[in-house]
């Protein structure tokens, strides 16, 4: 990994600061495009708000927190509206960047998709082996476009910070600021500090596309069975339709 800032001198050592490793994000960060705007790249945290209305119809407020978030020095800031392809795109962006530790979230929650109980189930219990999210209601709570690998470096990379409901500006700011502090301070419920980038390279997974709908794969063997014998059925009707040639 590039060591971006470096200058250890004698004095700081003379103090006890302890060195600060950050490092270059990957050549492609940010690396899914989104509803996101791009901060200092070698901050320690990422804000996402829930955004529970349609994408052309953010209200003032959600606004107000994703810009409070860029403004006190968030790497990334944003809306999260879906807990698959929005959760895929996030965590595409944040393992391409190491110096990212903490995910504040924040927000209402969406009725229709209930993403800020999959988020904190996902960082609770991970996935199973089809990449569903473990110990959530939220329909289609499910990753299929990322790898494995990923998927658990964004669990071991990022702490969330769970200010769901929050409707203040100030709070995220203070949290954010919370999360630069070389020395660790209390927030809440939390103790908060920059612990250095994550000491491992980073990674570059691009969304696959496999499943661009997510709501319709089946949810277990038996629905994956009755499909794959619908599309059969499917397969030997056009067969028996098509028209045939010669004598």
């Amino acid at each position: 990994m590039t060591r971006c800032t470096g200058v250890l001198d004698e004095n700081l050592q003379a103090t006890g600061r302890r060195f600060m490793l950050k490092v270059k994000p990957h050549a492609d960060y940010p690396t899914e495009e989104g509803r996101y705007l791009r901060g200092n790249d070698f901050s320690p945290v990422a804000v996402a708000i829930i955004l529970n209305q349609d994408e052309d119809k953010i209200p003032p407020e959600i606004q107000a927190l994703v810009r409070a978030g860029l403004e006190s020095g968030a790497a990334l800031s944003g809306t999260i509206q879906t807990p698959n392809i929005g959760f895929e795109k996030m965590i595409s962006n944040l393992v391409a960047n190491p110096n990212v530790r903490y995910l504040i979230l924040g927000g209402p929650e969406s009725a229709g998709h209930l993403t800020g109980e999959a988020l904190k189930a996902l960082f609770l219990h991970g996935v199973d082996e089809k990449k569903r999210i473990v110990g959530t209601e939220a329909s289609h709570a499910a990753l299929f476009n990322l790898p494995k690998e990923a998927i658990e470096r964004f669990r071991k990379q990022i702490s969330l910070i769970d200010l769901q409901f929050e409707g203040d500006p100030d709070v995220i700011r203070k949290a954010v600021w919370s999360c630069y502090q070389e020395n660790r301070v209390p927030f809440r419920s939390y103790t908060l500090g920059d612990p250095g980038a994550y000491p491992e390279p980073p990674l570059g997974d691009r969304i696959t596309w496999q499943v661009t709908q997510p709501w319709v794969e089946p949810v277990d063997e038996g629905e994956r069975e009755a499909k794959r014998r619908a599309e059969e059925l499917m397969a030997r009707l056009r067969a028996r339709s098509r028209p045939k040639t010669g004598m």
